[in-house]
């Protein structure tokens, strides 16, 4: 069904012509206007409802001109039918010089009508309309609850919006711990839930009443916790289809339990910005999600950034590209006293502040074209004979300030000292082994300068079970 909006001062000209439109029930009328909108209000409409086909009345000439000349600009392939209360030979003659090619008059008979429609669907057959649509979507996924994704979804979006021109949209998905509302002290009592629930009749009137503007920045919350709710994919789809149109950017903050209408997200977005923490629990999940992804072919577009990272984490930056087999794109400092001051005045972090700055920078860097996504070299699997045990599952991993070098006896069977061990269970950890790869994580400086490390990893570690953690 082809979907139009009529121009028309003629209010009863407009309801006749609705009313012949519906009987066909080949087109279906999206909007009315009573006048001959401005031009910005114009743009606002066609965002809004993406139509095939344009109703315009041609009872001022001058005005109709101007719609047209406009239209053809802002929305090209978009057709537009001619309509008139007379039949008059002038009318015909100016629509004609403007490129109009259909023209229905009152009584708007059916047979007339059908072939002005069926004329309109061949054309557009072989032109479709083209309406601009942002390809500047950004999804927020974090490997768990509580690495501060919202926090980074936050102040990404509004490094975005302070762009001169960029109107950015930040809307929280996290339909059962949605944050946006209590950062940002939010009062406006709709939300995401009412954005799905009218998706199919959102317009250029009802949409600024479900967000909440902010400088630049438009936001959506989550609402009330809701667990009973259920969201369609066709719902998400109409919904990121009229955001599409009336943003530059859109940025969807997640809740990492990869419902169905997360993956619907996801596949509408350009980049998927997978969120860790240098700790065990939040490595071991995001591995599971890059597996999950891969299964969508999705995984082309995660970027991985590490939140809350130290002088001296447990996983160093490259450790944590060797573990996953993706590289991280960007750090943030583990900045508490600054978000939390932001979050006390529900704003942001200022460009001024650590975080607040790297977040600009960050956002500077999601412009660019060229892939920044590029895969880690795999290490090929351990040979059988080298693996640690019958059926060994693990491969050993040294912290970065535990030199085997200095810890090993030279002739005790390539032991740990007994005084050593209660530091071996905080610095040995191993990593997961996966079908046919061995994923090694371990530091040059013990690893590859110490052969007596690697002797003894490879006689003995098999009978040092206490020391293994899981990832």
């Amino acid at each position: 069904m082809l979907r139009s909006i009529i121009i028309s001062p003629d209010v009863e000209l407009a309801e006749r012509l609705e009313a012949a439109l519906t009987l066909t029930g080949e087109v279906s009328v999206n909007r009315v206007l009573d006048r001959y909108p401005p031009a910005i209000d114009l743009v606002r409409t066609l965002r809004a409802h993406a139509p095939d086909v344009l109703f315009l009345n041609f009872e001022s000439l001058d005005k109709a001109q101007e719609i047209v000349s406009f239209v053809e600009k802002q929305s090209d392939g978009l057709q537009i039918i001619a309509i008139h209360r007379t039949c008059d030979s002038q009318i015909l003659r100016e629509t004609m010089r403007l490129g109009v090619r259909e023209f229905l008059a009152h009584p708007f008979e059916r047979a007339l009508l059908k072939d002005s429609i069926d004329h309109v669907k061949a054309l557009l057959e072989r032109k479709p309309p083209t309406h601009d649509a942002t390809t500047q979507v950004f999804s927020f996924l974090p490997s768990k609850a509580g690495v501060g994704t919202s926090t980074l979804a936050l102040n990404i979006s509004a490094a975005m919006a302070r762009r001169p021109n960029t109107r950015v949209l930040l809307s929280d998905f996290d339909l059962n711990s949605g944050m946006m509302r209590f950062l940002l002290n939010l009062r406006n009592e709709y939300s995401v839930i009412d954005a799905v629930e009218h998706s199919l009749r959102i317009d250029e009137n009802l949409w600024p009443q479900l967000v909440t503007t902010m400088d630049q920045l438009d936001v959506l919350h989550a609402g009330r916790v809701n667990p009973n709710l259920r969201v369609e994919g066709t719902q998400i789809r109409n919904l990121v289809e009229f955001m599409r149109r009336n943003y530059d950017v859109l940025c969807f903050d997640l809740s990492g339990n990869l419902e169905k209408y997360s993956m619907e997200l996801m596949q509408e977005s350009k980049r998927i910005l997978l969120v860790v923490t240098p700790e065990i629990p939040s490595l071991h999940l995001a591995r599971e999600k890059l597996h999950f992804l891969r299964g969508y072919d999705l995984e082309s577009r995660v970027m991985v950034v590490m939140n809350r990272c130290i002088k001296k984490p447990l996983f160093s930056k490259a450790q944590v590209e060797e573990l996953l087999g993706v590289p991280v794109v960007q750090t943030f400092p583990n900045d508490y006293p600054g978000i939390n001051k932001a979050m006390t005045a529900g704003k942001w972090c200022e460009p001024d502040t650590e975080i607040g700055g790297m977040c600009t920078e960050f956002a500077k860097s999601l412009d660019r074209e060229e892939e920044r996504c590029e895969r880690v070299e795999e290490i090929p699997r351990v040979p059988q004979h080298s693996q640690p045990g019958a059926g060994a599952d693990q491969i050993a991993l040294c912290g970065a300030d535990f030199s085997l070098q200095r810890r090993l006896q030279p002739a005790s069977g390539h032991r740990l000292k007994p005084m050593l061990q209660a530091e071996a269970r905080a610095t040995w950890i191993s990593a997961v082994y996966t079908r046919s790869l061995w994923i090694r994580i371990i530091c040059a400086r013990c690893w590859n300068r110490c052969a007596r490390a690697q002797s003894m990893w490879r006689r003995r570690w098999s009978g040092c079970g206490t020391y293994r953690t899981r990832i």
